[in-house]
């Protein structure tokens, strides 16, 4: 079966519901009949259906409203109808019509509250939404201050390698002799002074 569907209406499908809409008055039926039909067409519930109609599409249609209720009532004259015209079918079809006449939505209470619990589930699913894009917001946040304090520690790496280096090739020009060789057969010894600097013994 397939799902049923919450998106928006398109013009297409308001047209397709006025028309089944349209026909149903103009043969008798009830607008709940022409709910389900249009329902079943488009994956859509019975009451999504009426909410459509009594919301949006019904006053687009006035005049054929009344178009199809002449017709109606000319298609009701002695004979039109090959069904026997009992009581029962006099007071059905009375019922029937006057559903369709005075606009009320005739669907079941059950779909009301199907259609009203998917909106509720469409409400819940924005919320939820809405609330994991803050936890990303926050955790973006988080790590951006995370960066900064990587980018601050590689910058002190950096310096501390860099003054190693400065070291080292100070302690590699002090070893070599005047003469430009270097000094293999006597131990050459260095201290760092309390600037940090370092220099040699003799």
């Amino acid at each position: 079966m397939p799902s049923t569907r919450q998106d928006a209406w398109t013009p297409d499908e308001d047209l397709l519901l006025a028309e089944v809409i349209l026909r149903n008055i103009r043969e008798g039926g009830t607008q709940l009949q022409a709910f389900e039909e249009v329902g079943r067409q488009l994956s859509r519930t019975p009451a999504a259906c009426g909410f459509r109609w009594n919301s949006h599409v019904r006053k687009q249609y006035k005049a054929g409203i009344e178009h199809a209720k002449n017709q109606r009532k000319e298609g009701k004259k002695p004979g039109a109808y090959p069904e026997k015209n009992t009581p029962q079918n006099a007071v059905e079809k009375e019922g029937e019509e006057q559903e369709i006449e005075e606009g009320k939505p005739s669907f079941e209470f059950q779909s009301i509250i199907s259609y009203l619990g998917q909106l509720y589930e469409l409400a819940e699913n924005s919320a939820s939404n809405a609330n994991g894009q803050k936890q990303l917001l926050e955790r973006l946040e988080e790590l951006e201050i995370e960066n900064e304090r990587l980018l601050a520690e590689l910058n002190r790496v950096t310096e501390d390698y860099h003054s190693l280096m400065e070291i080292l090739e100070k302690a590699r020009a002090m070893a070599i002799g005047k003469d430009g060789a270097p000094q293999i057969q006597q131990k050459v010894k260095f201290q760092v002074d309390k600037f940090g600097n370092l220099e040699r013994i003799e």
